[in-house]
Order: C-alpha cells, then structure tokens, then sequence
C-alpha cells in the first residue's frame, strides 16, 4: 500500500526542526525520521493525535494515499494502528511501528 507521509512538508510550514516536534511529541528523533522517511510499517493513533497537536494539523496533512506506480511513492504499510502488536507504547514495536514513548511504562 503505497502511502506517503508528509511530515517534511508540515515541518516547513511550521518552521521546526524535527528534534523540536520529536521533543514536544514525546518520541525520538530517529523514531520520527523512520516515520519522516517512509520506512515505518505502522502508526499508532496515539502518535499520529500528538503529530496532529503539535503541527495543528489534521492526519491528512501527514498521510497521503498514492496509486501505485506513480512517482516516488514509497511504501510504509500499515498505517491504521491495528498491527496487533500489544503492549504499552513503546518507540519501536518488534513489527517496526511507531508509537509513542510512555514515561509511565
């Protein structure tokens, strides 16, 4: 499934680096950059709310859908947050989603 993320995008508009939004998300910056970078097979919806708190934006602004075959689509996996992977929140799940850190875990 062909998805794009987005965030290098929103990140200039919103003049941030991405160890400022990784700070005030609560993940790490290596963490953001799987994300940032397409190589993440998932998302938590906990991560992608903070993502959308932080840049004031909505998970569309991130994620975009493109058909496959169309021009430098890289492809991320799951995105939905139903990897069944359990567990708390963690920066990286064995499956590769992203999630965010929890201080209480």
């Amino acid at each position: 499934m062909p998805i794009v993320v987005d965030i290098d995008v929103m990140l200039a508009r919103r003049k941030m680096s991405v160890g400022e939004l990784a700070g005030r998300v609560g993940i790490t910056p290596a963490n953001l950059a799987v994300l940032k970078n397409g190589r993440a097979k998932a998302v938590r919806f906990a991560t992608l709310a903070a993502l959308c708190e932080v840049l004031a934006c909505q998970p569309g602004d991130l994620l975009r859908w493109e058909a496959e075959g169309v021009g430098g689509a890289e492809e991320v996996g799951e995105v939905d947050g139903a990897d069944g992977a359990g567990g708390a929140d963690s920066a990286e799940e064995p499956g590769g989603a992203v999630g965010k850190e929890s201080a209480d875990a």
